[in-house]
């Protein structure tokens, strides 16, 4: 426990106490209460809800429930209930804090490990409180979150002991031990759940314990005797279908993905499952934009699915920012990873402005051999907005610096990953307040990055990744930008487009990316998106045979995201990503963390 949770749970007894010789019962409960949030396994915070307990009478009453129950005052109510003779009671409370804040040692406490507590609960009631718990936590609970739950796995220890043939007890304990990393003491319970009473739930709890320790053949058997159990629980098809997939048996996994659909075609796992596998399987974008046209016309699922996600992450533009390209980014990566920010870096034609102001605002000198292409410093469209001025060559923004404020909402929102473009297009719309001066500034003046891991990484890895955050979520905001226009004459799809055909830069993808993410959740927009980046992807692959076009790669992986693109277009960004050149991942000690900045949700 951190020492200022450690003060803070000190100074609220201290006040407790205080109270308590007052003879002032409520102010004492709710110290305690603060006390119990902050530290809920600390010996005095327990001596001193003891000493209430006995001034008022057992002190339940002090800790009343309702719509807003603080979880101190919860957790105090648990204490004291079990204190009275109701500890089924308290475990229910309990478990609900731990629902709340599963990292929190909330029954870490003697009477919750005592193996008497077995007689006074019936095994029904500890197996209720396990699967609460259960639910409430990743499955697996993390190494780091094990500590805090490993009150609940003594529980289940004791009351297996005490009821060594009840078989809801033994499959419930063995979902907990197995999310504990107990794998084989999983497979045990879980065994003798099944022998004492063979049921489908004991097979599925079976058939989880085997997969987490790698025996997929004995998980595949427990699994098909769960369908005999329920020839009707299409979620165990769907287990199976997945088991099967991830030892990379994808056709025998989608032929039992079919069966499930074809006993129900609406069935939210199987539907799931089956645009997962049939990505795995072929890699068109067009399973994944159905289920997510799935998940929005059935916003009631029977539970979170984490498909999407899971298929999206770690993908260019899917789920997260792809590294720039061109000399330009490789310089910098390269002087990030030397550690040299008085370099000077060498480039063989100008870079397009973004690219530029970006390498000099990092403190490095610049010295170009060539004069490159003069259209490469142009809009693609003479009619689009220009963003940028030249002066003896070097790109000055055209447009004004964004507001303070603007600046510091698009800090608190931008992050190189997403868990999916319309999660993107949600989270975005913090910005849909903000003025289209301030969005399209943002996209030349971008802010500093804030001072958190994020900003460090994206700072000290590679210096270009903010800047294309801070383009990335700004173009996302102009979505937002008065939604209640129709598309085709909207002022947001003209912004874009103006974006989309300006000068190559960074700020191309970014637009052209909001245009993907708009054909995302809109149905209807996607026949134009298609047509604009099969146009733009056609202009850079032509542009491409006469000079470099450092955004063509990153352009084609946009195609591939994009809905609705015709074959023809694919294959050309297809070949245009085979001839590139792979984007070096630099050496650094926060690599570990750009990962894991990199992959923010995992499979529920």
């Amino acid at each position: 426990m951190p020492d200022d949770a450690a003060l803070s749970a000190a100074e609220e007894l201290a006040l407790a106490r205080l109270a308590l010789a007052e003879g002032d019962l409520q102010h004492a409960a709710g110290h305690v209460a603060g006390a119990l949030a902050q530290a809920p396994t600390l010996p005095e915070a327990h001596e001193t809800l003891a000493r209430l307990a006995a001034i008022s009478g057992g002190g339940v009453d002090l800790f009343p429930l309702d719509q807003h129950t603080y979880v101190g005052a919860a957790v105090a109510r648990a204490h004291l209930l079990a204190a009275a003779g109701r500890p089924g009671d308290g475990l229910d409370l309990l478990a609900a804090a731990t629902g709340y804040a599963p990292q929190t040692d909330w029954a870490g406490v003697p009477w919750v490990i005592a193996p008497e507590l077995t007689e006074r609960v019936t095994p029904e009631h500890v197996a209720r409180i396990l699967m609460q718990v259960c639910a409430a936590v990743p499955d697996p609970v993390p190494r780091a979150g094990r500590p805090a739950l490993a009150a609940y796995l003594t529980l289940a220890r004791n009351a297996v002991t005490a009821h060594p043939e009840h078989a809801l007890l033994l499959g419930a304990s063995s979902a907990l031990a197995r999310r504990l990393g107990e794998v084989a003491l999983a497979i045990g319970w879980a065994a003798r759940g099944v022998r004492a009473e063979p049921t489908k739930l004991g097979e599925v709890w079976l058939g989880y314990a085997y997969r987490s320790a790698g025996r997929t053949r004995e998980a595949l058997a427990a699994l098909g005797r769960a369908i005999e159990h329920d020839p009707d629980d299409l979620a165990v098809y769907a287990d199976i279908a997945g088991t099967l997939a991830d030892t990379g048996r994808l056709d025998e996994a989608l032929d039992w993905i079919d069966r499930a659909l074809g006993r129900d075609p609406t069935f939210d796992c199987a539907v799931h499952t089956a645009h997962r596998l049939r990505y795995l399987r072929d890699g068109d974008v067009a399973h994944l934009v159905a289920l997510a046209d799935f998940i929005r016309d059935h916003p009631d699922d029977t539970h979170e699915h984490g498909d999407l996600a899971e298929c999206c992450r770690g993908r260019p533009w899917l789920g997260q920012l792809t590294p720039a390209g061109g000399p330009v980014a490789e310089a910098l990566r390269r002087v990030a990873a030397e550690g040299d920010r008085a370099a000077t870096v060498r480039l063989p034609t100008p870079p397009a402005p973004s690219a530029l102001r970006t390498i000099t605002g990092a403190g490095l000198r610049v010295e170009v051999d060539g004069d490159g292409s003069p259209e490469a410093h142009e809009p693609r469209r003479a009619d689009a907005q220009r963003l940028w001025r030249y002066d003896d060559g070097i790109p000055v923004p055209a447009v004004p610096t964004p507001s303070v404020a603007a600046a510091d909402r698009l800090r608190q929102l931008a992050h190189p990953a997403w868990p999916h473009p319309p999660a993107a297009y949600d989270a975005a719309v913090g910005l849909a307040t903000l003025e289209l001066t301030d969005l399209v500034g943002l996209l030349v003046h971008p802010p500093e990055p804030p001072a958190t891991a994020v900003g460090r990484v994206l700072a000290a890895q590679d210096p270009t990744l903010w800047v294309r955050c801070v383009q990335v979520w700004a173009c996302l905001g102009l979505l937002h930008h008065r939604t209640d226009e129709p598309w085709d004459g909207s002022t947001r799809r003209r912004v874009l487009l103006d974006l989309v055909w300006g000068v190559e830069d960074w700020i191309t993808e970014a637009a052209l990316f909001a245009l993907v993410t708009a054909a995302w959740v809109d149905p209807a927009v996607r026949p134009d998106v298609a047509g604009v980046v099969a146009g733009r992807i056609a202009d850079a692959a032509a542009a491409a045979r006469t000079r470099p076009v450092p955004i063509a790669t990153s352009l084609a992986h946009l195609a591939l995201a994009a809905p609705a693109l015709d074959a023809e277009t694919r294959e050309l960004a297809t070949t245009l990503i085979a001839k590139a050149a792979p984007v070096p991942r630099p050496r650094n000690p926060l690599t570990r963390l750009w990962r894991r900045l990199t992959a923010p949700l995992r499979r529920p």
